[in-house]
């Protein structure tokens, strides 16, 4: 009878209930938090890589052969106000070396640490968030989360400029990410979300001046 009586007894139905639905609205209230800041990390991320791209294309150059490419050209390779030539050279920050593509390789493929993060953390800086205009302000200070080794860069040749052009060559300059994961705080340890990756973002622009001392307007 005991065990009849006890089968029947609803005293507490309602707390279990309770729990139940409670823990299912905070699991769905928490996950539409994450996913909006999901798409925040998306958003910075793709504003950074543009905001990069613009530095890139008036400093100096990562592949640091491209600096002085124009007056090599012009005195071995073409006549001062001739073509440049065909070049594409892809710098990786995670490895801290230029790659090239063509016969072409400007300087052998050197690596100009200096200029990635000139890139990356702003003009005249090392550290994030610290830029006190828009004009300084680098990759990380959009998206605190990039570093050098998350930035791909590479440059490759449009067809523009001449051989002794004072302003070196005007390649197409494509900035990516990699290896940037998103970020999560309550959905972490659910369902392998630790390695979902931010897309591989990334912006083209034509460079103007490889070089940092170019004026500001």
């Amino acid at each position: 009878m005991d065990i009849i009586r006890l089968a029947r007894d609803r005293n507490g139905a309602v707390l279990v209930e309770v729990a139940v639905m409670m823990s299912i609205m905070f699991v769905f209230i928490l996950g539409s938090i994450e996913f909006l800041f999901v798409f925040y990390q998306w958003n910075a991320a793709a504003k950074a890589v543009q905001v990069g791209t613009r530095i890139a294309a008036t400093s100096d150059p990562v592949a640091a052969g491209l600096k002085p490419l124009s007056t090599a050209v012009a005195g071995t390779l073409a006549p001062p106000g001739g073509p440049m030539p065909i070049f594409a050279v892809t710098c990786d920050g995670s490895t801290q070396t230029c790659t090239c593509s063509t016969q072409v390789c400007p300087g052998g493929g050197g690596y100009n640490a200096e200029a990635m993060n000139t890139i990356v953390f702003g003009r005249g800086s090392s550290t994030c968030s610290d830029a006190t205009t828009s004009y300084d302000a680098g990759m990380c200070d959009i998206f605190s989360r990039i570093t050098p080794a998350n930035v791909v860069v590479a440059y490759t040749q449009t067809g523009l400029g001449f051989a002794g052009r004072p302003g070196g060559p005007v390649p197409t300059i494509t900035l990516s990410l990699q290896h940037l994961p998103f970020q999560f705080f309550f959905l972490s340890n659910l369902m392998g979300f630790n390695n979902l990756q931010i897309p591989a973002l990334s912006t083209s622009i034509t460079g103007e001046d490889l070089s940092s001392t170019a004026p500001a307007f």
